[in-house]
């Protein structure tokens, strides 16, 4: 299995920050389970079994020891830190980024987000994250655009991001320490694109970094 030597300690991943998704879903807020939408930031851990690197194969889920039907895959930008970050305000929390890269999230197709999905989250080498770490003077500016066997599912502008970069690490920050080489994605499109097996995956944002990945057979 092949690990990502920028990650150190944890992945924290940001689901529902899409606003195109979460203003879609108010209707559905209302309903049973959930009664009311997500009043904090709603994440999830790719864990160390996870990580991936650029250019790595990403295996394909198997439930009950048969493959699965169908996976998706969304991309996002990832802050990767620098130092120390516990319970600083939004107005200094760049200060502790070290710089961005890209992260690619494939999983089983999502329910809910009721509760944290583990079995279709944490998937062997489903995380890839980008090999370089870059600096950025406005992470907001940025575009996230993938592609699939070439060509382009989705295009995640950060600006349309519920919570922001510096925001996120902020509060982030106060639920749990982050240390360097910790990496948190920001966020991920709400619609996720269906992948099958054999499929290339590429992201990028244009002039800063990409990711590209394919699934195995």
């Amino acid at each position: 299995m092949s690990n990502n030597p920028i990650v150190k300690g944890k992945l924290v991943c940001v689901a529902l920050n899409d606003a195109e998704q979460f203003n879609a879903m108010q209707a559905e807020f209302a309903e049973a389970p959930y009664k009311g939408a997500p009043q904090q930031p709603v994440l999830y851990f790719k864990p160390h079994n996870t990580w991936s690197t650029d250019g790595a194969v990403v295996e394909w889920a198997q439930v009950d020891g048969s493959p699965v039907e169908q996976m998706v895959v969304g991309a996002s930008l990832a802050v990767v830190f620098g130092k120390e970050c516990c319970r600083v305000s939004e107005a200094e929390a760049l200060d502790y980024v070290e710089g961005y890269t890209l992260v690619h999230d494939f999983s089983l197709v999502e329910q809910n987000y009721y509760r944290p999905d583990i079995k279709g989250k944490c998937l062997d080498t489903s995380a890839p994250i980008g090999a370089a770490v870059v600096s950025v003077a406005d992470p907001q500016a940025l575009t996230v655009v993938t592609s699939v066997n070439g060509t382009v599912v989705s295009e995640m502008p950060v600006s349309q991001l519920v919570r922001g970069v510096a925001e996120l690490i902020s509060t982030i920050s106060y639920i749990m320490t982050l240390q360097p080489g910790d990496v948190i994605a920001v966020g991920f499109p709400g619609q996720r694109a269906a992948v099958a097996q054999g499929d290339n995956v590429r992201s990028v944002i244009d002039g800063v970094t990409e990711l590209n990945n394919t699934l195995g057979q």
